[in-house]
C-alpha cells in the first residue's frame, strides 16, 4: 500500500503545479498592472476617484483606460484634420 503513496503523491502534486500554472497565466491576462496604477493615481480625475472610492479600483482603471483611448482617438482625428 505504501508504495502506491509513492507513485501517487508525487502524481498529484505534478497535476496540481500545471493546473495551477494554467490559472496563473489566466490571471497574469486579467490583473491589474503596476504602471497603470501608477498612471492613474499621477493623473487622476474627480469621477475617477468616486469609481475608486464606491467601486474599487478595477473601475476607477476602466474609467482611466477609456479616457485614454478617447484622448488617443480625439488627437489622431485632429492630425487627420491638420493633414
Amino acid at each position: 500500500m505504501a508504495v502506491w503513496f509513492v507513485f501517487v503523491v508525487p502524481l498529484v502534486i505534478m497535476l496540481f503545479a500545471l493546473f495551477m500554472e494554467r490559472v496563473e497565466t489566466r490571471l497574469r491576462h486579467v490583473a491589474v498592472q503596476e504602471d497603470e496604477v501608477e498612471q492613474l493615481l499621477e493623473d487622476v480625475r474627480p469621477d475617477e476617484v468616486r469609481a475608486l472610492y464606491g467601486h474599487g479600483i478595477g473601475r476607477a482603471l476602466e474609467l482611466f483606460r477609456l479616457r485614454r483611448k478617447g484622448g488617443r482617438a480625439a488627437r489622431m482625428r485632429a492630425q487627420r484634420v491638420r493633414q
